[in-house]
């Protein structure tokens, strides 16, 4: 085989594995969109930065997926009744470059660790009434 031979076909190779991860993002974000009780939000767990993610209601969870992965596993998960909304608030400044635009701050906490999730305000107001429409901790079947 010719060197000329061999480097195309090491390009070639290497441009349909990057076609190839590209369209594996692409479907994974297109059946995130779809699926039902989904909705896009970041998320910051302090001391690190934000994270670009989608979050998923299960009946029991609060799910949150990595937008820069493959993974079909939550990065993280929130039992539902260990869930409180504590307030929200407009993004600052500095946190306007790296949240959606128009996103608000949600601030929650969960067993006593606080984290935020930036989203629109529509979104909250679905987030905190699935919060709050959860049983009452000892009434119930799945608590």
């Amino acid at each position: 085989m010719e060197p000329l031979g061999a480097a195309f076909g090491v390009l070639a190779v290497g441009f349909a594995l990057l076609i190839g991860v590209l369209g594996a993002f692409l479907l994974r974000r297109y059946h995130l969109a779809r699926a039902l009780g989904t909705v896009d939000a970041s998320i910051r767990l302090p001391p690190s930065g934000w994270r670009v993610g989608v979050c998923r209601y299960t009946d029991r969870h609060l799910e949150w997926l990595s937008l820069l992965s493959l993974s079909p596993i939550p990065r993280f998960r929130f039992l539902r009744s260990s869930l409180s909304v504590a307030g929200w608030r407009t993004a600052t400044d500095a946190e306007r470059t790296r949240v959606p635009p128009g996103a608000i701050i949600v601030q929650l906490t969960h067993d006593g660790e606080s984290f935020d999730l930036a989203m629109q305000y529509d979104v909250y107001a679905g987030l905190s009434s699935w919060i709050e429409a959860g049983p009452v901790i000892g009434i119930g079947t799945w608590r």
